[in-house]
């Protein structure tokens, strides 16, 4: 199956970076609501998954250097990419996940039947948005 419609940049950004369909969308989630504070609970209720395994993707965000944790708040977290350049990609990839769920969600499979992403936080700043 032929993904050209996935800009190579969103491609080399969700094979370095995105570990899980989950991961995705929470950090999707997170960015279209980013007004919010977010932590296990809160997300968990919105993606249908443990408060546990939500926490775990928080961190996993958080490590990737998406999210930062708010001040004062112990285990809440906002949209925040550490990287100059990393909100535009992520920004294509909403658009694009948006249009094509499946072959995104096949893609991120298909990378994992490949070897997991062994360090999100050192794929995030990598070589993406500079």
């Amino acid at each position: 199956m032929q993904q050209n419609y996935i800009p190579d940049e969103v491609k080399q950004f969700i094979l370095g970076t995105i570990p899980s369909v989950p991961f995705l969308e929470a950090m999707l989630l997170i960015r279209a609501k980013a007004e919010h504070p977010w932590d296990g609970s809160r997300l968990a209720k919105r993606l249908y998954m443990t408060e546990r395994a939500a926490t775990d993707v928080l961190n996993q965000l958080h490590q990737a250097g998406l999210t930062k944790e708010i001040e004062g708040l112990p285990g809440f977290h906002c949209y925040a990419p550490s990287k100059p350049g990393v909100a535009v990609i992520i920004d294509q990839l909403a658009s694009t996940y948006a249009q094509h769920l499946v072959e995104i969600s096949n893609l991120i499979h298909s990378a994992n039947m490949h070897g997991p992403v062994t360090s999100t936080a050192s794929a995030a700043t990598g070589k993406i948005g500079k």
